[in-house]
């Protein structure tokens, strides 16, 4: 295609994204993208938006479900090394968009840097945690990070300082096209006793996810005051079923697939789960992950 001249090393076109997420479901991109630089990536963002083409930026995948038919215009993933570095100087952290969430957490610990440990077991990239301020055991991504470094839709560098920055219960002001990188100024600590706090809050946080062998993903976002997967629960739905996705038997909050199932099979049970909790609690369960 004319648009992409001279990337043509790295855009495909109808790229299944199936592959690249956790629900292993859904159909193709009709263009996808793994830049290798940050002026490639520039140039697709700046090219699309002349020629109104939508983009959409994909991370670890852990919070997305591509429809059946697939997703139209642009999808850009931040695989290359230039997106993914981690670095350590001092008190102070900083990793690519596109580096795994886990990496920077190991990073962090055995460097003897306290704060990031909370976050063990959040699966998924920097860029995605910073967007949905992920977190975990009473702690969350936006109170140790310094500044980022973001890409608007119209291909622009923006460099955010903490007092522009601003962080709510799964929510943050991180909303722009593209997190390149960001810093976490941390606490220093015994390197030891942090492995030791990592671990035992891994064990915790694995303890209520779905089984190695379950492909699933965490549907809702806690309302507030009380977890969605209780909500879930009380309105009897632990273990429902439509097709071959179900809710879960470790946490409701989660719907774990398998077999012949399809996205569609999905949806309709993020409908049922989201109407029975509105119906006979009076509650609005808000979707945590993204339909695509």
């Amino acid at each position: 295609m004319e648009l992409f001249s001279g990337f043509e090393h790295i855009v495909r076109d109808g790229e299944p994204l199936a592959p690249h997420t956790w629900f292993r479901l859904g159909g193709a991109a009709e263009y996808f993208a793994e830049p290798t630089t940050a002026d490639e990536l520039a140039t697709l963002v700046k090219r699309c938006r002349e020629h109104d083409m939508p983009v959409r930026l994909l991370g670890g995948g852990s919070n997305i479900l591509v429809r059946d038919d697939g997703t139209p215009g642009l999808v850009i993933h931040l695989s290359a090394p230039a997106f993914c570095e981690i670095s350590v100087k001092g008190q102070t952290l900083s990793a690519g968009g596109g580096a795994k969430l886990g990496h920077v957490i190991s990073t962090s610990v055995r460097e003897g840097l306290a704060g990031l440990e909370q976050l063990v077991g959040i699966p998924g990239s920097v860029g995605g945690a910073l967007h949905g301020n992920a977190g975990s055991h009473g702690g969350d991504i936006g109170q140790w990070t310094r500044s980022a470094t973001v890409m608007t839709r119209a291909g622009e560098l923006i460099t955010r300082r903490r007092e522009d920055l601003h962080f709510a219960f799964r929510r943050s002001s991180l909303d722009e096209l593209v997190i390149l990188n960001a810093q976490f100024a941390l606490e220093e600590e015994d390197p030891r006793e942090l492995t030791k706090r990592m671990q035992k809050l891994w064990i915790v946080k694995k303890a209520t996810q779905p089984a190695g062998n379950q492909a699933g993903c965490c549907i809702f976002k806690d309302p507030g005051g009380i977890s969605a997967a209780s909500l879930i629960e009380q309105a009897g739905l632990k273990g429902a079923r439509i097709g071959d996705a179900e809710v879960g038997d470790r946490d409701a909050n989660f719907i774990v697939v398998s077999g012949k199932v399809t996205s569609q099979d999905v949806l309709r049970l993020i409908d049922l789960m989201r109407t029975q909790v509105a119906d006979r609690l009076g509650v609005e369960l808000e979707l945590q992950i993204e339909i695509w």
